[in-house]
């Protein structure tokens, strides 16, 4: 996590690989107070509802989504961008394979 934070440039090929909750992702820059993440998801995936402490904004790359948090419940695709706010419970589900830029603040310490 050091390495990953001191670094101001990360290449993608740099990026920090992980797996939470059944999604692969790139944690890519990281900050004192926000992190970038590459999602990458795959048809049929599904991320169950859950909340974290972190406020949650992420833009749509490709790919088409079922995004459900508060009163909303939509289906996104590319170009379309969302925020969350912090311990509100959201869940998305994957109708089309493709990937989300995801902003979190603060860092996500369980992506760790």
């Amino acid at each position: 996590m050091s390495l990953m934070k001191d670094k101001m440039i990360v290449k993608f090929s740099d990026g920090y690989r992980r797996n939470f909750l059944g999604v692969d992702f790139v944690v890519l820059a990281c900050g004192q107070d926000t992190m970038i993440a590459k999602m990458l998801y795959k048809s049929g995936d599904r991320v169950p509802p859950h909340k974290h402490p972190n406020e949650q904004s992420g833009y749509v790359l490709s790919g088409q989504y079922r995004l459900c948090f508060g009163e909303l419940d939509q289906v996104i695709g590319p170009g379309d961008s969302y925020s969350i706010p912090n311990d509100m419970e959201h869940s998305i589900e994957i109708i089309e394979s493709g990937e989300i830029v995801d902003c979190f603040s603060p860092p996500r310490k369980d992506y760790w």
